[in-house]
């Protein structure tokens, strides 16, 4: 659901957060202390997983007798992937999502960092066999292709704590304002889809300020050029805990999130028994726990679910 950055713009961006936050970071759980590390997390949940055998043997015979996939991966914030201050190494959620399930299947992973909106059609072409990018698991997308979900995410709004705006419950309650989001989301399309809600209720429209940075983004809030910002519930959270003078305001919509894959894939079914493998052994409530997320935990992965209404 997010939009992918180039390396230094998702760079800038983890940077406008961490100039923006205050406290310190705690070393006990890996935390880097400090404002130019933007507080991502860097403990390692990964290694030491083992393989197990009764989910790979669930891979199709070329890709195990090869040992690799390849992998696409959509980088924006955290807590879904960017990149630590050197510019060069990924963190994040669907960073350790994806290598402890590769863990789990005795593979190994061919990354390559691709924009979030040219993951999906991708994976169609059989560029890559698998994408990563807090993909959000619609009826829509279903069409063309499957998922294996791992958490359960979704949308959401924050403004500034000097906002009159406590809660979006419907989006006739942005009448008026101005919206600031990722460009080229699923929030821009929603935003975009039903602005005439306000027309037809006899009020002003909002607008809608779409950024390819969300530094630039959060920055045009805290200065008062939006009145609130549409996100993942997630980021929105996360960023907002880095940031003074901003709060979340609610969630609107949840959806399960998945690793995309091309209709029809042989890879699901291994997929998800490597994320419930993960979720028996306890390194799934350790990722999560990592980055703030335990909210978005699910009971089971499963493959291509309807789309939470």
């Amino acid at each position: 659901m997010t939009r992918t950055l180039p390396r230094a713009a998702a760079f800038l961006a983890a940077a406008a957060l961490a100039l923006t936050a205050c406290g310190t970071g705690d070393p006990a759980d890996g935390t880097k202390a400090g404002p130019a590390a933007a507080r991502i997390p860097t403990t390692d949940v990964v290694s030491g997983i083992a393989e197990d055998p009764a989910a790979a043997a669930l891979l199709p015979a070329d890709v195990r007798k090869r040992g690799t996939l390849t992998l696409a991966s959509s980088v924006g914030t955290p807590p879904g992937a960017t990149y630590l201050p050197d510019g060069r190494t990924l963190a994040g959620q669907d960073i350790d999502f994806a290598d402890a399930v590769a863990k789990v299947l005795g593979i190994r992973l061919i990354r390559e960092v691709a924009g979030f909106e040219a993951i999906l059609p991708a994976l169609g072409s059989g560029k890559y066999d698998v994408g990563t990018g807090n993909f959000g698991v619609t009826d829509e997308r279903r069409k063309t292709l499957d998922f294996v979900t791992y958490i359960n995410d979704g949308q959401g709004f924050a403004a500034r704590r000097d906002s009159p705006l406590k809660k979006v419950t419907s989006l006739t309650r942005l009448c008026g304002l101005t919206v600031a989001t990722s460009a080229g989301t699923t929030f821009e399309a929603t935003l975009e889809a039903n602005r005439h809600l306000c027309r037809d209720a006899g009020r002003k429209p909002y607008d809608v300020t779409t950024y390819a940075d969300p530094g630039a983004l959060w920055i045009s809030l805290q200065q008062g050029r939006s009145d609130v910002v549409m996100g993942t519930i997630n980021g929105l959270r996360y960023a907002v805990r880095q940031q003074p003078g901003l709060r979340f305001l609610n969630t609107f919509k949840r959806l399960d999130v998945g690793f995309a894959f091309k209709k029809g894939t042989p890879l699901a079914p291994a997929f998800r028994a490597a994320v419930n493998r993960l979720e028996k052994d306890g390194r799934y409530d350790r990722i999560l726990k990592k980055w703030g997320t335990g909210a978005s935990a699910i009971k089971e992965s499963r493959i291509s679910p309807p789309e939470v209404r």
